[in-house]
């Protein structure tokens, strides 16, 4: 009986002990809607869309209010099936702001006869802004300052601040919704008062002209956030009155404003995936009327600048698909009156370029990593700088004064924080101005860096940079997050990321993937990983993941993989493809319904992507796009642990996509594995605004990674 006691106490203690750790919240189980779509396609959850409106409606209506709710319970569900690692997740914030050095401020830069530079002061989240007149010595002028603007506000965000030519107005875009629509200000900066003059609806950039009175902006379509209309407007005049100045027609493409960096000329930039074109005005007659630089063609893609008497091309007209930098005189702008500079290289990716008096600095792309190219216009002479690390990423930082022999430049790697450095282009002496101080008792020599390769499914050899803490063993026995973007031709390099220390101090690895559709390689890499050749990037991943595991970094059973946005899209791709591969995976703001959307003309981020995923209105790419869509593509199948993060005011990825293929995966996974979606309520795209805010969720993501990893603190 003794014994039958003892047996019936275990038991109902492992009972009450499972009761304990199972969530108490069932998964939240969405309605199905069926809702045809005009390709005969059945969306079940296509009621979970919301326009803005609905969203700022003092009085929600229905619909608003079901999926408000459906969102939230998402997000309890969220926070009950994770509840066992809210004390991990303190632990890694504080780990994660603890390496943060609370007062700090940027390098002064000087402009127009005042450094400029801002500060961060214990406690606070976000920056104030200051200048010096003439001197670093001189008493310091408060610009801005951003926390009494975001006082009372749970997103703030404030962009693209400049200063009128005589020094006495500042203007600068404020967004309290997380929509990018920036509200332009004007402030007299001597007495620190808002003039009347604000503008609604803005990229929230501005141009000045001479006349330190007249500013060009441009404002947004408001239903699909393109940036499409340029106005020219007076200080001190009515809003209304402004004079539209260029409107942008072609629905593909959307407009930015720049200035030249002889500060003679305001460019209007009308861009779109595959071309380009600029339009110029003499900045000090901005009642003139802006001129075609060089027309738009299909392919060509183009940008300009302007020192002396000459303009300056980076071009990829005429077969040149890694680029050429070619100049023409001022008044000759036409194409065929270009001249070469530097040529077109087929292994060399001509990136970004600098022009000074006596100098011109090109930022070219070899091998996968950046390089800095010093060119003596005087005398020709040129040189590398060197870096001296296997993996890095170096870029030019601002240089305002094209009369100096200093180029400004930023250099970090995997194992060293960003450092603002000052380079002598004559003495070829380096002044490092600051390295990023990293608390928490952090030495870069507790860890190591490498470049690996490895080979794709055709053959292609995909670089992948990787970091561990020395001791690490290549065993297979190590946990490792492997992350990847992949799109639009954008570049991810092994910069450095002080979050991820949280990471490998726990002893994982983590790896960047440079996967096709990025530009790490040359445009070539770009383009062999985008339309119809787009599954080489979620190829690309799965390869450069199953190498991992095959050299033993790692093994399937520990590899996790991450990705956001476009990257969020490669994650929905190869968890259909190779679910069986990875222990867990993120997929942050995921773009994950691509054939909706790319059908889906009165949304964000839809016309003018057609040249990076196809146009779906064509057959030939509606099958393409639909034969990886993740949402269209989900399977009655195991998947891995998943966790999704998206906004509710995401402008880049609508929140819908990431909450309808939760659901869909929820209804269709056959495993009983973690998935759970995490919805910011009040931030879009980029997160909280916060610069220890936006850290929550990123504890939140690790806190989820290590667990499933079964590392509990």
């Amino acid at each position: 009986m003794k014994r039958f006691n003892l047996l019936l106490t275990a038991l109902l203690t492992a009972v009450l002990f499972s009761c304990n750790t199972q969530p108490s919240l069932k998964a939240p189980v969405a309605d199905k809607v069926p809702h045809e779509l005009f390709d005969n396609r059945t969306d079940n959850y296509f009621w979970m869309r919301l326009s803005d409106e609905q969203k700022n409606a003092a009085t929600p209506d229905e619909q608003t209010t079901k999926v408000l709710d459906y969102l939230n319970k998402e997000n309890e569900y969220s926070k009950e099936i994770l509840k066992n690692t809210e004390g991990l997740q303190k632990t890694l914030y504080s780990e994660i702001v603890g390496r943060i050095k609370k007062d700090d401020e940027s390098v002064p830069y000087l402009d127009n006869g005042y450094y400029y530079y801002n500060k961060y002061s214990e406690g606070s989240e976000y920056p104030v802004y200051f200048r010096k007149k003439g001197s670093l010595e001189s008493p310091a002028e408060i610009l801005l300052d951003v926390n009494k603007l975001s006082a009372g506000k749970s997103y703030c965000s404030v962009n693209n601040l400049s200063v009128s030519r005589d020094n006495k107005i500042l203007s600068y875009g404020v967004d309290y919704i997380s929509r990018r629509r920036y509200t332009l200000n004007f402030m007299d900066i001597t007495s620190g008062t808002l003039l009347p003059d604000k503008i609604e609806n803005t990229t929230g950039e501005a141009v000045w002209a001479a006349d330190n009175k007249t500013v060009f902006y441009i404002t947004k379509d408001k239903s699909t956030l393109r940036s499409d209309k340029v106005f020219r407007h007076k200080i001190g005049t009515p809003v209304d009155k402004d004079v539209l100045i260029y409107d942008e027609k072609d629905e593909i493409f959307s407009v930015n404003l720049s200035e030249t960096k002889s500060r003679k000329f305001v460019l209007i930039n009308s861009t779109q995936t595959l071309t380009t074109e600029t339009r110029y005005l003499d900045i000090t007659k901005p009642d003139g009327e802006f001129k075609v630089f060089e027309p738009r063609s299909l392919n060509h893609e183009y940008s300009i600048d302007h020192l002396g008497n000459e303009f300056f091309i980076r071009t990829n007209s005429d077969g040149a698909s890694n680029f050429k930098l070619m100049k023409t005189p001022q008044g000759k702008t036409s194409k065929e009156n270009w001249t070469e500079v530097i040529p077109h290289r087929s292994d060399i990716l001509l990136e970004k370029f600098e022009l000074f008096d006596n100098f011109l600095v090109v930022a070219e792309r070899i091998k996968g990593l950046n390089n800095l190219r010093i060119i003596n216009t005087k005398n020709t002479g040129e040189h590398y700088l060197n870096f001296g690390e296997e993996a890095y990423t170096s870029g030019i930082s601002i240089n305002p004064n094209p009369d100096t022999e200093v180029l400004r430049y930023n250099y970090s790697s995997l194992t060293t924080p960003n450092s603002v450095i000052d380079y002598n282009m004559v003495t070829k002496e380096k002044k490092v101005m600051k390295e990023d101080i990293i608390l928490g008792g952090f030495d870069k020599d507790n860890y190591e860096s490498k470049r690996l390769w490895a080979k794709a499914t055709d053959g292609t050899l995909v670089p992948v940079s990787i970091v561990y803490k020395k001791g690490f063993v290549k065993d297979g026995k190590s946990p490792l997050l492997l992350y990847a973007y992949g799109s639009y031709g954008a570049s991810t390099d092994p910069g450095f990321r002080s979050t991820i220390l949280s990471l490998l101090d726990r002893g994982f690895v983590y790896a960047l993937a440079h996967i096709r559709g990025g530009s790490e390689m040359g445009r070539y890499w770009y383009e062999d990983g985008k339309l119809l050749k787009k599954k080489n990037t979620f190829t690309d991943f799965n390869d450069c993941a199953q190498f991992l595991v095959n050299e033993k970094y790692t093994n399937s059973n520990k590899l996790f993989a991450m990705g956001g946005s476009a990257g969020g899209l490669l994650m929905g791709a190869i968890l259909n493809m190779r679910p069986e591969l990875y222990k867990g995976v993120i997929a942050a703001v995921p773009f994950v319904d691509v054939v909706t959307t790319m059908l889906d003309e009165t949304i964000p981020l839809t016309t003018f992507e057609w040249d990076e995923w196809g146009d779906p209105r064509k057959k030939e790419s509606y099958d393409y796009m639909l034969s990886y869509s993740p949402y269209d593509q989900v399977k009655a199948m195991n998947y891995p642990n998943i966790l999704v993060t998206t906004g509710l005011w995401d402008s880049q990825v609508q929140y819908w996509e990431p909450a309808k293929w939760v659901a869909k995966l929820r209804t269709m996974k056959t495993d009983k594995n973690i998935l759970v979606m995490n919805c910011n309520m009040v931030a879009g795209h980029g997160g909280a605004s916060g610069r220890f805010e936006r850290y929550r969720i990123t504890a939140l993501e690790y806190a989820f990674i290590l667990d499933v990893a079964g590392i509990k603190q």
